[in-house]
């Protein structure tokens, strides 16, 4: 079984009831856990509470994730 902890998150709200969420995670199973940046898109709903749209994992290598991050900025 994994389980999942959040480490950190950052939201970046727009438009009327949405959200982008970065954020650390960690999946923890009985041998392992592994670290890894979260992307996930979401709503709010009537109630305050948080719905999901999708999301991506973005690679642990940092010169990766420097390079995705490039990528944003020049497109």
């Amino acid at each position: 079984m994994v389980e999942f902890e959040t480490i950190k998150a950052e939201e970046v709200k727009f438009g009327r009831n949405n959200f982008i969420e970065i954020s650390r995670k960690k999946a923890v199973t009985d041998n392992n856990e592994t670290e890894f940046i979260s992307i996930a898109r979401g709503f709010y709903l009537a109630d305050g509470e948080k719905g999901w749209k999708s999301s991506i994992t973005l690679p642990s290598e940092e010169e990766k994730r420097e390079k995705i991050a490039d990528l944003i900025k020049t497109i």
